[in-house]
């Protein structure tokens, strides 16, 4: 079995942007830059066969790059109960179909429907036991977050490792967009 999602990398001057912002959040588990994505679709724990049908349906996807920016942050969970901060991403009609491509891909694979709307995102830490009124003056100081735009020629398939420390995440196959 392997844990996979389909997601887009983010460049490293842009992750570097967003570490300046990765502090001030007591119990929070900062993502390392290198584990900095944008999740396309989210496939959980697959046997290596239909790891390796979804490796093709995802090679077949193809499409055209384009331009991806970061703005603003948030917060999924409510009150006691916020879970993660995040970075949103600019809404875009190319990156919401190449998502759509994920999931149809996934299904091809006889993989269940995502029933979660799609909300793209980059993770920057997950919380724990943090104040709710520490994450509003976190997001309040950091809402007006806006990133240079960067062209995404290509998507990939990751693997995720669970540990104590969070998850690893490899990348394990790379899809260009032309």
């Amino acid at each position: 079995m392997i844990r996979l999602f389909a997601a887009l990398p983010i460049p490293p001057e842009i992750a570097q942007g967003l570490a300046r912002r990765q502090e001030g959040l007591p119990g929070a588990r900062w993502s390392g830059l290198e584990a900095l994505h944008i999740t396309l679709r989210f496939f959980a724990e697959l046997p290596e066969s239909t790891a390796a049908d979804l490796d093709e349906a995802l090679g077949a996807i193809g499409g055209e790059s384009f331009d991806v920016e970061l703005s603003g942050v948030g917060a999924f969970g409510e009150g006691a109960d916020v879970r993660s901060v995040w970075a949103g991403v600019t809404p875009s009609p190319a990156l919401t179909q190449l998502a759509k491509r994920c999931e149809t891909a996934a299904r091809r694979c006889g993989l269940k429907a995502e029933t979660r709307a799609f909300r793209p995102h980059v993770t920057l830490a997950y919380l724990k036991r943090t104040p709710a009124p520490k994450v509003a003056a976190w997001i309040a100081e950091h809402n007006l977050l806006r990133s240079p735009s960067w062209r995404a020629d290509g998507f990939g398939l990751y693997s995720s490792c669970r540990s104590e420390d969070g998850s690893r995440y490899e990348l394990e196959r790379l899809y260009p967009l032309v």
